[in-house]
């Protein structure tokens, strides 16, 4: 598939890259929100069941735009589990009753993982003068800084 849209064809595949990965990621990430969304346990269940599924749901637009912008790219996103956990950093979860202090401390070490792999991302981008990729990865990396912060003052 040609795209058009003035960046060089190594570039595009190069964020392509680094974009299918973020995507299996995202997959990976949102089964696990919903796990434990399921199986979250404990005193704070009402508090993180509604906070998981707000995670998630938020999660499933974001999967949107990352395989939209493959596919600007004149690329085909990964689409299959197979792929998602072949090219996925981010780990499954057991399905298992667990406590929310667990479940925290888990995404916490997810997103800084997502976190950096996006500012290697955005170098790539930036070396490739791909400032719409650019700009999809600063929102995203701004939302899981935010998003970081408040899970760490929930521990606190």
């Amino acid at each position: 598939m040609e795209a058009r849209i003035g960046l060089e064809l190594k570039g595009r595949e190069q964020v392509s890259e680094v974009f299918n990965q973020y995507l299996a990621n995202l997959h990976v990430l949102y089964t696990k929100l919903h796990n434990y969304h399921w199986n979250v346990e404990g005193k704070n269940f009402f508090q993180l069941h509604s906070k998981l599924e707000e995670l998630y749901d938020h999660t499933a637009e974001e999967i949107d735009e990352v395989a939209e912008r493959i596919l600007m790219l004149g690329f085909r996103p990964a689409a299959t589990m197979k792929e998602y956990l072949e090219l996925a950093t981010l780990k499954e979860a057991e399905s298992k009753s667990i406590k929310g202090d667990e479940i925290v401390e888990s995404l916490l070490e997810d997103f800084s993982t997502l976190i950096i792999d996006l500012r290697k991302g955005i170098k790539l981008a930036e070396e490739n003068d791909d400032q719409v990729s650019i700009d999809l990865m600063v929102g995203t990396l701004a939302n899981l800084e935010k998003t970081s912060w408040m899970l760490r003052a929930y521990l606190s």
